[in-house]
């Protein structure tokens, strides 16, 4: 997975919910070549400077796991989300209707349509994009997710009805549909992809598994988005150049987008190359972690830039115990006598009142943050908030050893916590190598003051990947996620049998069976609860199952929520339009409505 900037998350997935790997408190550092150096070499044209930490993975948008990615500039979707509303508006589809059965969808799409050669955008490209790409089972893409709709998790069928309409005939009632899956899910050209579909490379499987990667030619990239790319060069910078063909015009049928290029710097290392590109005016806008934050606050007028903070992001950091209890090969995922301990609710709850959260927001994030209860994100219209009746876990280690000693745990004289047959509580907790954050150390103490000892494994991000979804053989783990406003988007983390049903999580297909692996009532209780949200229309009663299933995951702590960070992003004065939110990952926070932004230093 790529890295979300801003030293907010580092992604190892993207998968329903994106699961990241806890680089929340580090801000990543940038650097790069001067983008004024780049500009004065090209016609003076208006443009729009950002950064980002990597390199692409892809410029396949089938294939994408990571963000942040370069598709918000260069695809779109059916429809799409408002992100200040957090309303679902037409996008490619002008309209939309569903039927009174509620299991047939019809989308009109707006008239004269083009791809970015010039090429007609017809209902054959959108069926050709859901039914031979993101439901094409030769085509692993974690679409695939939220396509599989409820109890038979079958695939919706879609069929042209004429030359603008195409229908989506679903195998029950799915709520969230439109978001989930016509907002979320780009249209791909089939003039383009048709071939790479249907040839088989030497391997058997779809040439278009290799098609459009990093290094295909930019230019001949299709899309259908307000940009297309028009270079990259590794590791220093993609250019994205105005898609003559997109359809947005605004209200006086002026063409949008307005700003005619992007450039978009690839800053790799750690230092404060970005800051200082910022400072000096290179980049047009730099999303800010708390440190950051403090010293650019003071320059906000004499540096001619403003700082957004569009409040809590869609995301949370967390820590997980393995309560899989289950064997491959005869031999236990987990040492049976931790698995004990982990899978014993009291003592999830207890390491939960240990930990000193507020603690963390005031010196890590330095104050731009808050405690996070919650698997639901608090930008989502079905948070469940504490005063509305969700459980929290306030800093309380007394309360914390009073519950340890209840549920048989006892200490011994040198003040070790021990369980029942005496031994002693002691676990190994990973947590990311590069950047070693400064909240780990934090836990470890917090912790040793109830008489666990935690031992930090420090390790690369693609060896806590490979843990925590393929070997499955870990203890404890030190997380965040990143999710979509609505709950729905995590099923595969509640479902029981989800392909990121993390916490306790079966093997996929294809990798080594295990034994004995079983459920609890609970887990099974939120999964159906996640069915039932699902064909629940009246968002009374919806938002009523959602709170429910954030009770559930409260009171029995699969994962145990810490903080979340205020989305924070510093943009230059002469950047117009910009509506800053939380309720997408980096980038699309502050360019979901990218074809709105002007940039007035170019009238100068």
């Amino acid at each position: 997975m790529g890295f979300m900037n801003s030293g907010i998350f580092r992604k190892i997935f993207r998968r329903g919910w994106i699961f990241t790997l806890l680089a929340f408190w580090v801000m990543v550092g940038l650097n790069g070549c001067n983008p004024n150096n780049f500009k004065a070499k090209a016609a003076q044209v208006s443009q729009l400077v950002i950064t980002n930490g990597s390199n692409p993975k892809t410029f396949n948008y089938a294939l994408s796991q990571e963000s942040p990615n370069i598709f918000g500039f260069t695809y779109e979707t059916l429809a799409t989300v408002n992100g200040v509303t957090k309303k679902i508006e037409p996008a490619l589809a002008e309209s939309w209707e569903l039927s009174e059965d509620k299991l047939h969808y019809v989308f009109t799409l707006r008239e004269n349509l083009r791809w970015s050669d010039g090429a007609p955008l017809t209902v054959d490209d959108v069926v050709f994009s859901f039914n031979d790409i993101y439901m094409n089972k030769a085509i692993p893409n974690y679409y695939q997710d939220n396509l599989r709709i409820g109890l038979s998790k079958a695939f919706p069928q879609v069929r042209k009805l004429d030359s603008r309409r195409v229908e989506f005939i679903l195998p029950e009632p799915f709520v969230p549909f439109l978001g989930l899956v016509a907002a979320s899910t780009a249209v791909l050209p089939e003039h383009a992809l048709r071939q790479a579909v249907e040839t088989k490379r030497s391997d058997g499987r779809p040439v278009f598994l290799s098609t459009w990667g990093t290094d295909a030619d930019p230019k001949k990239i299709i899309v259908n988005g307000p940009y297309t790319i028009d270079s990259y060069a590794t590791s220093e910078r993609l250019v994205f150049r105005r898609n003559p063909y997109y359809w947005r015009k605004d209200a006086r049928g002026n063409p949008q987008p307005y700003i005619e290029r992007v450039i978009w710097q690839i800053v790799e290392s750690t230092d404060n190359t970005a800051l200082l590109q910022f400072r000096s005016g290179g980049l047009d806008i730099l999303e800010i972690g708390p440190g950051t934050f403090q010293l650019l606050k003071r320059e906000e007028k004499r540096g001619n830039f403003t700082i957004k903070n569009a409040g809590p992001s869609s995301g949370a950091s967390f820590i997980a115990f393995n309560l899989n209890k289950g064997r491959r090969n005869g031999k236990p995922l987990v040492d049976p006598v931790k698995s004990r301990w982990f899978n014993n609710v009291a003592f999830r709850q207890a390491v939960a009142y240990a930990i000193n959260r507020q603690a963390i927001i005031d010196n890590d994030l330095r104050g731009l943050g808050e405690t996070q209860n919650s698997p639901v994100f608090v930008p989502s219209p079905y948070y469940l908030s504490p005063k509305e009746g969700l459980k929290v876990y306030d800093y309380n280690p007394e309360k914390a050893k009073e519950i340890l000693l209840k549920a048989g745990f006892k200490y011994d004289n040198k003040g070790r916590l021990l369980d029942a047959d005496g031994n002693q509580v002691r676990f190994t907790m990973l947590a990311p190598a590069s950047n070693r954050p400064s909240v780990p150390p934090k836990i470890k103490q917090n912790l040793g003051a109830i008489g666990i000892t935690l031992d930090l494994q420090y390790v690369g991000f693609d060896v806590i990947g490979g843990k925590i979804s393929n070997t499955l053989d870990w203890e404890s783990y030190i997380g965040a996620v990143v999710g979509n406003i609505d709950p729905h988007d995590g099923y595969n983390v509640w479902a029981v049998e989800g392909s990121f049903h993390l916490f306790n999580q079966k093997p996929a297909k294809g990798q080594p069976p295990i034994e004995g692996w079983e459920y609890a009532e609970w887990e099974k209780k939120i999964e159906d609860l996640f069915i039932e949200g699902s064909r629940e229309f009246d968002e009374t009663k919806r938002k009523a199952i959602y709170a429910e299933t954030q009770r559930l995951a409260q009171e029995y702590l699969p994962f145990i929520h810490l903080v979340n960070s205020f989305d924070l992003v510093a943009v230059r004065n002469t950047i117009e339009g910009i509506q800053y939110t939380s309720i997408f990952p980096s980038p699309t926070g502050y360019i979901w409505n990218i074809y709105e932004l002007k940039n007035t230093k170019d009238k100068a």
